[in-house]
């Protein structure tokens, strides 16, 4: 009955997830109806109070920073007009022609710069849309072309990416954002031209049948969205491409600098008076990122100085962006700890990690399904390791696999699935598109679902024949 309960509260949380419902609410309620429906009403004050908002709050205490900095620095990117210049100039560089690939590398540049992915939807789709125009490529192509570019390879595989997925293995694992770089920037490229051969081959189909851009309702417009839409700020102001792609160098350049370069170097014995508990070690990897990203954030406001419209309120908008998508994620870290405390949970547990005697298919196969079931890659993640993160680090060392490879597989592994049609991030997309399911999820779901389930097929292969690299 207990296990019942957990799929029933699961399936729930997922319909109304879908649904539009906040999963702010959801998650307390869904873990809630799982307890009752489990027989253990009488601990459902003390099952909430000391497992949900103890796992609410512990995730924001380890992922707080980033994701405040990470949504700083996106608006500041998007307000400072640095992101629409570096679009800009890869549509002067590559033109009309080559618009699906334009839009794709704009994404990919400003995502794996630091630039949250909402932001660069906002910022993008106007440009996009211009070139598709242009180009009499359907319309229906423009949300598939920005998720391959903004939720694919510079989200989980890339190394040294900035995007939180990258980050919530590190304390779990003792990792750093770039682990297993060899085999990350293989999954990478295998992404990158799988998709860009899908979507040029839809291009090609469609101009086959006749079919071009379309006639289509300035959506944004027509339904009052335009506050949604100005995310971009003050974009249309001119920046010196140097002075644009600068902040994005600076954010993966320092965070490797101090990963490999200052931070190995250093003893920490000075740490164990104030912090005796604390590992050093663990922490490294989370340091650095927070160093260039509060670093880029600084050079972008001194960028920036006698050209902001309003600085203040870029800044506010930033901060106050970073609150919605990390309680949610914390919501759902909360719902996965009352999960994983219910007696039916040992029972998946058990089939998850007998799944295969490689720990890289097993946590591959609980990252998918935990990222499925929430519809939020960061959030599967988060539940997925805290309850099971201490049993594959230790299946793991026993089998002789480098936890950089456990790392690199965990973040592509939650990347797949977790773009089904009650994803949050796909129903976003496609609003600010002015698209539907209908029109665009097949060819979204061939990026973010299939092609990156072929390259971490391919990763999880190279890793088991070669090991981490």
């Amino acid at each position: 009955m207990s296990t019942l309960s957990i799929v029933v509260s699961l399936l729930l949380l997922m319909f109304l997830a879908y649904r539009g419902y906040t999963v702010l609410l959801l998650a307390p309620l869904m873990a809630a109806l799982a307890v009752i429906l489990s027989g253990d009403m009488v601990l459902l004050l003390p099952i909430y109070t000391e497992t949900f908002m103890r796992a609410l709050g512990n995730y924001i205490l380890a992922f707080f920073p980033v994701f405040l900095l990470g949504a700083l620095f996106g608006q500041l990117m998007a307000d400072s007009g640095a992101a629409t210049a570096i679009a800009k100039w890869i549509e002067r560089t590559l033109g009309a022609k080559h618009a699906i690939l334009t839009v794709v590398l704009a994404c990919a540049i400003l995502t794996y710069g630091g630039v949250s992915l909402f932001v660069v939807a906002f910022a993008i789709y106007p440009i996009a849309k211009s070139l598709f125009q242009d180009a009499d490529i359907p319309k229906r192509l423009v949300a598939p072309a920005i998720a391959l570019g903004s939720f694919t390879f510079t989200m989980t595989a890339l190394p040294g990416t900035p995007a939180i997925q990258n980050a919530i293995p590190i304390k779990f694992y003792g990792t750093n954002t770039f682990a297993a770089p060899g085999l990350g920037v293989i999954g990478s490229l295998i992404i990158f031209a799988l998709g860009m051969l899908w979507l040029r081959s839809r291009e090609r189909a469609a101009r086959a049948q006749g079919e071009g851009y379309g006639i289509h309702a300035d959506t944004l417009e027509a339904k009052g969205q335009v506050g949604e839409a100005d995310m971009r700020g003050d974009a249309q102001r001119s920046m010196p491409l140097v002075l644009a792609l600068l902040p994005l160098v600076l954010v993966i350049g320092i965070n490797a600098l101090f990963t490999y370069g200052v931070f190995p170097g250093m003893h920490w014995d000075f740490l164990a008076e104030r912090f005796a508990s604390m590992d050093a070690n663990k922490q490294t990897g989370m340091w650095a990122l927070i160093i260039a990203l509060v670093l880029s954030c600084a050079t972008l406001v001194l960028l920036g100085l006698g050209r902001w419209a309003n600085l203040q309120q870029t800044i506010n908008k930033g901060v106050l962006g970073s609150m919605l998508p990390i309680f949610n994620t914390a919501s759902e870290v909360g719902y996965g700890a009352v999960i994983a405390s219910l007696a039916g949970f040992a029972i998946i547990r058990d089939a998850v990690l007998n799944v295969s005697s490689n720990p890289l298919i097993s946590e591959a196969v609980a990252m998918n399904v935990l990222a499925g079931i929430t519809g939020s890659s960061s959030g599967g993640l988060s539940i997925a390791l805290q309850t099971l993160g201490a049993d594959y680090l230790k299946m793991a060392v026993d089998a002789g696999i480098s936890p950089d490879l456990m790392h690199r597989v965990a973040v592509m592994s939650a990347g797949v699935f977790d773009t089904l049609p009650h994803c949050g991030a796909i129903i976003t997309l496609l609003s600010i598109c002015g698209l539907t399911h209908r029109q665009s999820y097949l060819n979204i779901a061939m990026m973010t679902i299939v092609m990156p389930l072929i390259a971490l097929t391919a990763v999880i292969a190279l890793g088991t024949a070669f090991g981490s690299f």
